[in-house]
């Protein structure tokens, strides 16, 4: 048995999940046991093939995985802008941030301004708060 099957057993293969195994995952109790997916796991999974799911369970309050979806969606946008929209539509970033404006609470308003900002100024990349959680960990809106 490996490390990643001694919590959640639901994913065919963890490092390609389907949107199905990824939300059945979101809403296990072993969610946050972060620490049992393969490394790099958030970088995997946070790919235009599942970043509608990864939007839908960051809309929850109550998806036990909401913080990492939310991360997801984070580092998500910066790979966008970053790449000038070559690795993810810049129609359907702009889209999540709408979307996120017009329904979401104060944690998705947060990245929807924080992603606005970066669009305006990318040099306000910072790596350890876009792709390593700093946004996440310390919610704040950049300017």
């Amino acid at each position: 048995m490996s490390v990643t099957q001694a919590g959640f057993r639901g994913f065919e293969n963890p490092v390609d999940p389907t949107p199905a195994e990824l939300k059945a995952w979101a809403y296990h109790p072993d969610a946050s046991l972060l620490h049992t997916m393969p490394p790099d796991w958030d970088l995997l999974v946070a790919g235009d093939r599942l970043i509608g799911t990864l939007f839908e369970l960051a809309m929850d309050p109550s998806c036990p995985a909401r913080r990492f979806a939310l991360h997801c969606m984070y580092i998500y946008a910066a790979d966008g802008i970053r790449t000038h929209f070559r690795a993810h539509p810049k129609r359907r970033l702009k889209k999540f941030v709408e979307q996120a404006e017009q329904q979401g609470d104060e944690q998705l308003a947060t990245w929807a301004h924080n992603v606005r900002m970066l669009l305006a100024r990318p040099d306000l990349f910072e790596y350890h708060d876009w792709c390593e959680g700093g946004l996440v960990r310390q919610p704040r809106r950049i300017s």
